[in-house]
């Protein structure tokens, strides 16, 4: 299938109904995996972080790991889910190269974590509530690498690599129950959905959720239905998206493929899929399994999980603020928007802006400077915001010099510039490029009576009462002084000398 056999997005839900599923994969940030004592450590020397265990050795016994285990009740109980008293869990068995037991430990029809919900923000603030199916507990695979290929896939390629120090790296899946009545807005409420996920999994500390490393991935389900009929398609399951923005247009693509195939008389095939980030474009993966497939039964190797209901009230006690109510508060103490608060959350700015103002910043400064300066340069290098080189406290540090008269915003700029570009500090960039403002008396007056002097006909303009013509000769006195002048005292004293009242 593709592009050109799409139909318009309008004819699309002229005519049906999208209904989707979404299944995100979190990788947990635990320091070793799920069943065994391996490192979870990050780009490591390929198949270096393995045992007997992760490579289903015969013999190998697995340990389940209890930060594992409470991290996915935290998620199910921030999720609002109901938190299982007894679980166990299964054996997922299918055959993949990068799966060296040939089954997958998983939880089936016995989760940890089942029926919540998740209500998210929709850009023209509506709430939009996502009922939850499950949250389990799971081990990821290992990773194979296609070597010869023009795509990186297995289709033409000479060889393949298996790397293992994956397998076994805890996963916690969340499922959610078909959302259904989100129509035309389907694919932004999916995005705004994953989004959502993102903030809470980052805000209970299980892990960095970073979606471009794959510690957090999608799978879009996506089926269409008649307009008023209730029955479900059939779906297709476009796999592993890692961006917000793919997520939404995965779901977007689907439905109007979708659409195409069935308004021409076509049947949908059960189907995994494959995104493409370059068009937006999805296609044909393998035939989906059913669950009798995977042929799931107990783990014999592991004894059924009981959380104590004390330890999950504790856990329940210390969740944090939840990122949508924080988000509320933060966005009545700064006196923000809707819109600005948007805009600062799809920036990545939120808890920069946080840690600026606990490090001595006024709210309005740190936005200032993060949604300005900060985010011109983020996206000029391509570069998160949070991985700029420089932290909350230096830009903290750049506002007060700027609120104590030793900088104005041109300077700043140029600090911040030094700061980025590994210089040091702010002070230390100041020292450096000699950037303080020109605030000696008798350094300005020079620099003033030397701009009238070179612009006489401009000093008499002013003399005749055009105020307005000030600016020029401010501007010669702040070249004059490289912008470390004061441009406010500047033209106080330009009106002075000249006799005019201001």
């Amino acid at each position: 299938m593709t592009v050109t056999d799409l139909v318009s997005y309008e004819d699309a839900l002229a005519s049906y109904d999208p209904v989707m599923g979404l299944e995100v994969h979190v990788e947990l940030g635990t320091k070793t995996k799920m069943f065994c004592g391996c490192s979870t450590e990050l780009k490591q020397d390929a198949n270096s972080q393995t045992c007997p265990v992760c490579l289903g050795l015969p013999g190998a016994l697995p340990v389940v790991n209890e930060i594992g285990v409470e991290s996915a009740i935290k998620i199910g109980l921030a999720l609002n889910c109901e938190i299982a008293e007894w679980c166990r869990f299964a054996r997922k068995n299918y055959f993949y190269p990068d799966m060296p037991k040939n089954f997958q430990t998983s939880q089936y029809d016995e989760p940890i974590a089942y029926n919540g919900y998740l209500d998210v923000q929709l850009e023209d603030g509506e709430i939009f509530r996502v009922q939850i199916e499950r949250a389990h507990m799971e081990e990821d695979t290992g990773k194979s690498t296609h070597v010869g290929g023009a795509t990186g896939r297995i289709q033409g390629a000479s060889h393949s690599l298996l790397d293992y120090n994956r397998a076994g790296i805890p996963l916690i899946e969340i499922v959610t129950k078909p959302i259904e009545g989100a129509g035309a807005r389907a694919p932004e409420v999916a995005k705004a959905y994953v989004a959502e996920l993102r903030e809470l999994i980052r805000a209970l500390g299980v892990s960095e959720a970073r979606m471009e490393m794959g510690q957090m991935r999608c799978d879009v389900n996506l089926s269409l239905r008649p307009n008023g009929t209730e029955t479900f398609g059939t779906r297709s399951e476009t796999k592993n998206v890692n961006s917000l923005r793919s997520v939404e247009r995965a779901a977007r693509f689907e439905i109007q493929r979708h659409a195409a195939v069935l308004s021409s008389g076509g049947t949908i095939v059960q189907e995994t899929r494959h995104f493409h980030e370059e068009d937006g474009s999805t296609t044909a993966g393998r035939i989906k399994d059913n669950a009798e497939d995977y042929r799931y039964f107990p783990e014999p190797d592991l004894v059924p999980v009981a959380p104590a209901r004390d330890r999950v009230e504790e856990l329940r006690k210390g969740l944090p603020e939840l990122p949508r109510l924080r988000r509320k508060r933060l966005k009545e103490d700064w006196g923000v928007s809707e819109f600005d608060m948007q805009s600062i959350l799809n920036a990545g700015a939120v808890d920069l802006i946080v840690a600026t103002t606990e490090a001595g910043a006024p709210s309005d400064q740190a936005r200032k400077w993060w949604m300005g300066e900060l985010a011109r340069h983020s996206n000029e290098t391509g570069t998160a915001l949070d991985e700029l080189a420089i932290t909350p406290a230096q830009v903290a540090r750049v506002t007060e010099l700027v609120a104590s008269g030793d900088l104005n915003d041109k300077l700043a700029r140029q600090v911040i510039e030094g700061v980025l570009a590994g210089e040091g500090d702010p002070d230390t960039v100041v020292e450096k490029r000699g950037l303080k403002v020109v605030s000696d008396e008798g350094a300005l007056s020079t620099a003033v009576d030397e701009a009238i002097a070179a612009n006489a006909a401009v000093a008499d303009k002013i003399r005749g009462g055009k105020i307005a013509a000030a600016g020029a000769l401010v501007g010669a006195v702040m070249k004059a002084t490289r912008g470390q002048a004061d441009a406010a005292r500047v033209r106080e004293l330009i009106l002075e000398k000249l006799g005019v009242e201001g």
